[in-house]
């Protein structure tokens, strides 16, 4: 909702600047999304302007030369050429003079128009950000609304500043109104918030003077058959009405609040709907056939047209206003085309009802039709504010459109109403607000807030009996919504940090959660930045990851009620995240990206279990490892450089793991493994089931029971390709399963005081062989003596035969008790090399 300041100030005006004032507001519950400014930047430079004269421009047909009166002390006046078709002499208008500065940042200049000197410009409503203003200049002194002028009530000197008289450069509030306070949907409530926040006066409300009268209305009848979805149903007449451009004053507010100028009627409902937050409708009464309006559940399939020339289906759970021809308007909603307001229209019926607000929700969603009026009604208004609404229309309407307002008004379901009474009465206890807020509040300081929040209060001995004004009854029902209400307006900020009693309870992290934060931790300290990403996605994801019809990601968990179709299932993997946010960097130049998610991932279950739930921790590198530098080519992300980033993750829980080969589809057939790791020692899990961002089960892997954590691969190309990336590598893991594998116990190993004896042995491999399973084999062999065994060389060519490779291997011996010789290691050595010879493998040198 937007709320000009300038209006907000005219009912509660504290000593604060627009920065203060959202401060302020924000900290005691009511959200200032933003801060706009509409109009002019600044005022310096509009005046007002009285036209001398307007003489045809000499080499110009459609252009006026004109002399205007700005005031100036030397008396002489201006000469201001202008295009506009309704300016004339004696007119007072608006203008801007050299150097003034225009809403779009244009300053203006003396300038030469077909030869011409003009010095300034007369302003439009549109150049003023007030209204269309198609019909020409403003004019401010238009006794019949031409141009969007109104008879003044004094003359106008030249020279006057034009802020004196219109609101041309106001800042706006954007708020976020949450759904439990309607009451703040008019900038009155959005006043009355600002009273107690700061403690500056609040004005009388808008609607305390009524014009009208109680009574039936001569000649206009109003049914409601069903009062379940219509508390009240107020109606006034207007005779003697006259449809003209509303004063610039009102466009001026309106533009700003974000609503379009139309009329003065149509505008009139619009101002007092943002007043009070009641929103309005007008009949013109002689298109109300019959003079009677029925209030009914609509029949199914029934159509209306309305006001957006749009014929809409209904069905009985939706409601209608029909006049003797039938339905004219969808209630709560949007009025119908055949009873609005006309420029002929000289009767109105205003009416203003109370609507029940999940059945409007419901016929909103329903039709795809949401409303200024719709988004209040289905917040919840009270029938209160009912007259509220109709006092504010039935003074302007009487100002504005020169109207007689017909004797009486029609108030449906003010006898028989149970709403009237229901203001309940809470005891607020003083014991009560201490041992929830943890510090006391004065009672005196609590009547103080209660009372500015239009809540009513009465002493007791252990505290108040405080009474619920209509405005809030149902968002305030119980004593800790009292509490809440003092605890915002004194200042939650200001209250101390505390903790409940413990009871002899202490708070600690669980094993997992120490887990999940360690393994983050890790790759944070490698440069990577974290990402959070939404837990729905679309469909059409699975698509995009090459999932072939039954594979196991596909078992998604889709949503009843989806925010949109691009959000309508729970995301099975955090892959779609990651290569999101990878486009979103590489898309604003940023093509190096190093990113990782912790967050949930969801399985449908095969039976009538509920789904399957687990914590992944993914991570995606794309582009190069370092930045571009003198020392020549840079690396570029691979599958070795997540396979790095993934040994330093799990080497932290000192787990035995290895990678396995395995394909998933959206990974390179060729460059893709399944993650493995054995359980520790101490570890709460010897074999996980299948689930998460794993994809199996146990296999056995050097001699061990290992657990598949997850994968680790190249992008297959075209899935990086339908994220516009070049390359990538990422891998996720299951965090359950690695809180059950790794050990609560961090386990310490001494280093021996002798020093290793370091072997290389180069041996020649068939291509099938993994250098994993050459180096699994080697570990297997070599017993307790053997520290330390890694590839350091690989090397393919005719050397070694084709289909075969040679690999150099770095193996590192020590003895806890004494320095290891040649002799000690040889039938290590022995054991390591029959046991490669099994794989196929052949010693080189």
């Amino acid at each position: 909702m937007r709320v000009p300041l300038p209006w907000l100030r005219e009912y509660c005006d504290p000593a604060l600047d627009v920065h203060q004032i959202e401060e302020r507001l924000t900290m005691t519950g009511t959200k200032v999304e933003a801060i706009h400014h509409h109009g002019v930047p600044s005022p310096d430079g509009f005046v007002v302007g009285r036209v001398l004269s307007a003489e045809q421009h000499p080499d110009a047909d459609r252009l006026k030369v004109c002399t205007v009166d700005l005031g100036a002390e030397d008396g002489q006046p201006a000469s201001i050429v202008c295009g506009a078709p309704n300016v004339a002499a004696g007119q007072t208008v608006a203008v801007a003079r050299p150097g003034a500065v225009m809403p779009d940042g244009t300053k203006l200049k003396r300038a030469k128009l077909r030869g011409v000197v003009s010095e300034g410009m007369i302003l439009s409503e549109s150049e003023l950000e007030i209204g269309a203003g198609s019909r020409g200049i403003l004019v401010l002194d238009s006794p019949d609304g031409a141009g969007g002028g109104q008879l003044l009530d004094a003359e106008l000197a030249p020279g006057t500043p034009l802020e004196e008289v219109l609101a041309i450069s106001m800042d706006v509030l954007e708020l976020e109104i949450t759904p439990n306070r309607p009451d703040c949907l008019g900038v009155y409530g959005v006043a009355r918030e600002l009273h107690a926040a700061t403690g500056a006066p609040l004005a009388e409300p808008p609607w305390s003077e009524d014009p009208g009268s109680d009574g039936p209305v001569a000649g206009v009848e109003v049914i409601v058959a069903c009062p379940e979805l219509c508390p009240r149903f107020t109606a006034r007449a207007f005779e003697d009405v006259t449809i003209a451009p509303s004063p610039p004053w009102l466009k001026a507010r309106l533009s700003a609040a974000g609503q379009r100028p139309i009329n003065n009627v149509v505008d009139i409902t619009n101002y007092a709907m943002l007043l009070s937050g009641q929103p309005l409708h007008a009949f013109d009464l002689d298109r109300v056939a019959g003079a009677r309006l029925t209030v009914r559940r609509a029949h199914d399939g029934e159509q209306v047209q309305t006001l957006d020339s749009q014929t809409r289906t209904l069905d009985p759970e939706m409601v209608v206003i029909e006049d003797a021809d039938g339905p004219t308007s969808i209630a709560g909603l949007m009025g119908g085309a055949r009873s609005e307001v006309e420029p002929d229209t000289t009767r109105v019926l205003m009416e203003v009802a109370t609507w029940n607000g999940p059945n409007i929700h419901r016929t909103s969603w329903a039709l795809g039709l949401r409303s200024e009026a719709s988004g209040r009604f289905e917040k919840g208004l009270q029938p209160e504010q009912c007259l509220h609404a109709q006092a504010i229309a039935t003074q302007l309407m009487i100002d504005l459109c020169g109207a007689r307002v017909a004797p009486g008004t029609i108030d449906v379901g003010l006898e028989s109403a149970d709403w009237i009474a229901s203001r309940p009465t809470i005891r607020l206890r003083e014991a009560r607000v201490r041992a929830i807020l943890g510090v006391p509040v004065a009672r005196a300081r609590q009547v103080e807030i209660l009372n500015a929040l239009d809540f009513a209060t009465e002493e007791r001995e252990d505290g108040l009996d405080v009474t619920v004004p209509a405005l809030r009854r149902e968002d305030v029902a119980r004593e800790v919504d009292l509490i809440e209400e003092v605890a915002r307006i004194d200042g939650l900020e200001r209250l101390p940090a505390t903790l409940p009693a413990r009871r002899g309870a202490a708070g600690k992290l669980t094993h997992a959660q120490r887990v999940r934060r360690a393994a983050e931790d890790a790759l944070v300290g490698r440069g990577l930045h974290e990402v959070v990403g939404w837990s729905f996605t679309e469909p059409e994801l699975l698509d995009r990851l090459k999932l072939p019809p039954r594979h196991e990601l596909r078992r998604v968990v889709a949503l009843e009620n989806p925010l949109s179709d691009s959000q309508s299932i729970m995301r099975p993997t955090l892959l779609g995240s990651l290569l999101d946010a990878a486009r979103h960097n590489v898309s604003r130049n940023g093509p190096d990206v190093a990113i990782f998610e912790s967050g949930t991932v969801y399985r449908a279950s095969h039976d009538a279990r509920p789904a399957d739930e687990h914590h992944a921790l993914g991570a995606l590198l794309s582009g190069g490892l370092e930045p571009s530098s003198w020392r020549g080519e840079r690396r570029e992300a691979d599958f070795f450089a997540a396979k790095a980033l993934l040994g330093a993750l799990l080497e932290r829980f000192g787990l035995d793991w290895s990678v396995a080969p395995a394909t998933w589809p959206f990974l390179h057939p060729g460059r893709s493994a399944a993650v493995l790791a054995i359980p520790g020692a101490g570890s709460a899990l010897a074999q996980a089931d299948c689930g998460g961002e794993a994809d199996c089960g146990g296999e056995a892997v050097g001699g061990g029971e290992a657990v598949r954590l997850g994968f680790i691969g190249e992008l297959h190309p075209l899935v990086a390709d339908a994220w516009d990336l070049q390359r990538g590598a990422a891998f996720a893991i299951d965090l359950g399963k690695l809180a059950a594998l790794a050990s609560p116990l961090v386990e310490f190993t001494a280093f021996g005081p002798f020093p290793p004896l370091r072997q290389d042995l180069a041996v020649t491999l068939p291509e099938s062989v993994a250098a994993a399973a050459a180096l699994a084999a080697v570990h297997g062999a070599a017993g307790e003596l053997l520290e330390d065994a890694r590839v350091f060389d690989v090397y393919s060519g005719e050397q070694v035969g084709e289909g075969r490779r040679s690999l150099a291997l770095a193996l590192s011996f020590r003895a806890l008790d004494r320095t290891l010789t040649d002799e000690d290691i040889a039938p290590v050595r022995a054991r390591i090399v029959a046991a490669l010879q099994e794989l196929g493998g052949e010693l080189r040198g």
